[in-house]
């Protein structure tokens, strides 16, 4: 049986994103994020999710800033997002480059100390991090390290537009990289790759509705238990690894060293204290550098106080 038709609005939503990717596919990978940056920092901070959703989150979550902090956060927020999309679409030239390069690409630091010890052939490996500088690097990152690498990730709404974003990620890969969508069928696909010794990224900032309560700025928020469960169930290394904005198409992956497992025979003990520590390393990222982490998704629930 077919798929029914997409509705107007959605066709010509994708049409405008084919449109899109066909102008910033011609450009170089700094001009295109350059002019994503810009548009993004001037039209975002003018919708309505710029006051409802991210600047309710920094009062939330960062009290003690002024207005006008609140206010330069947000733009530096879109600006990100701006470089990212538009990178996403000229992926396959970011690359890894050498500490101190002008050149478009990434700077990996931290590997060498944190993650190369923790990897072992056909052993399964987490990685997990939050959007924050453009998280889209990541897949890139492990590819041209040689990992079974494959990542959970939330379908776009539009199914035409996630169909257009996959095929710019197959592209910007550079070889193939397993994608498992969020859901029960994605869980068991990503449970399964684990067990033959893969390797899995997880993006752990998001909202759920359903998870563990655990503090987050404070505030409880619920929150992915999928890493704390694969982690306790394969006994394997989790990483914590995030992505730093230098500019436009100029990016740092920073690489933390392994989350300490508890064991102490309490599941659902150790499934918060994983869980805990990760989202303390997720805000601990996030305070450093406000500007790029992606306030505009509604992190806690309407009424936290």
């Amino acid at each position: 049986m077919n798929d029914a038709p997409l509705p107007f609005s959605r066709r010509a939503e994708a049409l405008v994103v084919r449109a899109l990717v066909k102008l910033l596919s011609a450009l170089p990978v700094t001009a295109a994020s350059r002019l994503g940056g810009a548009v993004a920092r001037t039209i975002g901070p003018l919708l309505p999710v710029s006051r409802k959703v991210g600047d309710a989150n920094l009062r939330l979550a960062l009290p003690a800033l002024s207005a006008s902090q609140r206010q330069r956060i947000i733009r530096q927020v879109w600006e990100n997002l701006g470089q990212s999309i538009t990178e996403l679409v000229t992926l396959k030239q970011i690359r890894e480059v050498p500490e101190g390069s002008d050149q478009p690409g990434y700077v990996l630091t931290g590997w060498n100390e944190h993650v190369a010890p923790n990897l072992a052939p056909g052993q399964p490996v987490l990685f997990f991090t939050g959007h924050l500088g453009n998280w889209e690097v990541m897949p890139v990152m492990a590819e041209t390290k040689g990992l079974d690498f494959g990542f959970m990730y939330r379908a776009a709404s539009n199914k035409a537009v996630d169909e257009i974003l996959g095929r710019l990620r197959r592209q910007g890969y550079g070889k193939p990289v397993q994608m498992f969508p969020k859901g029960a069928t994605g869980a068991r696909a990503a449970y399964a790759h684990l067990r033959k010794g893969g390797a899995l990224g997880l993006l752990v900032d998001q909202k759920l509705d359903t998870g563990v309560a655990v503090p987050f700025f404070g505030k409880t928020a619920m929150t992915m238990d999928a890493l704390a469960s694969f982690a306790l169930k394969f006994r394997c290394p989790v990483l914590p690894i995030h992505v730093v904005r230098k500019g436009p198409a100029r990016l740092q992956v920073i690489c933390d060293p392994p989350l300490a497992l508890p064991d102490s025979g309490d599941k659902q003990a150790d499934m918060l204290a994983v869980t805990n520590a990760m989202n303390q390393t997720l805000e601990g990222w996030i305070r450093a550098r406000p500007g790029d982490w992606l306030w505009l998704h509604r992190r806690w629930p309407k009424g936290t106080v």
